[in-house]
């Protein structure tokens, strides 16, 4: 997934709110909709697209054009029932990514049973994280270790394949320093600088992230 892409986030607790506005601060396209009018004016201005609406209603679904979204965050673990709706309502239209907030495991359970793509523990979870994650096209599994520094599992590019490190030299180009190298569900720690990359491999680095978003 990446800035490329457009996002919807469905309620606008603290979590949802936290999701829309990383998205934002990034530069994606962010549809923002909570039920709530109180909600939804208090983010509107940094939140450029934001609607109340019930989206829970196949109509108001139609009308806001969630057809054509990319990837929609269902955040209304309070109520059960409108989360089963709107996951059930947007993959049902066409949505090819819906990623639901549950707030027990066995929410989790239902909300996955009705078709979500992914489900999020918020305590597991922070909105800023599934954020990045999302933002990161190629980038899986973020661990922050600062504000600005994160371990991350990296998919190897079509132009790095056939090269290896030492010449890519990702060190110096966008501050990348290979820890682990992962082949056939295997990790090794012991990176040789000279071996070629091809393209199952994904790479376990430690990465500024403001650097390694040059790579979008």
């Amino acid at each position: 997934m990446s800035m490329n892409q457009t996002y919807a986030v469905f309620g606008l607790g603290r979590y949802g709110t936290a999701v829309a506005k990383e998205l934002v601060r990034n530069g994606a396209e962010v549809l923002a909709v909570d039920v709530d009018e109180e909600l939804v004016n208090s983010v509107s201005d940094e939140l450029p697209y934001c609607k109340c609406a019930d989206i829970t209603d196949p109509d108001v679904l139609k009308q806001l054009g969630v057809a054509n979204i990319d990837v929609v965050i269902v955040a209304m673990a309070n109520s059960l029932e409108a989360s089963v709706m709107a996951t059930m309502l947007c993959k049902e239209i066409g949505v090819k990514t819906v990623i639901a907030k549950g707030s027990s495991e066995m929410n989790c359970r239902i909300l996955s049973k009705v078709g979500a793509d992914r489900v999020v523990f918020p305590e597991n979870e922070s909105g800023v994280r599934l954020a990045r994650n999302l933002l990161s096209s190629g980038f899986l599994d973020i661990i922050e270790l600062s504000q600005d520094l994160s371990v991350v599992s990296l998919d190897v590019r079509p132009e790095w394949v056939g090269k290896n490190l030492m010449e890519l030299n990702l060190r110096r180009k966008y501050s990348i320093n290979v820890v682990a190298v992962v082949k056939d569900q295997k990790i090794s720690t012991a990176v040789d600088p000279e071996k070629k990359l091809d393209q199952n491999m994904k790479l376990i680095v430690i990465a500024n992230i403001a650097r390694l978003n040059r790579l979008r």
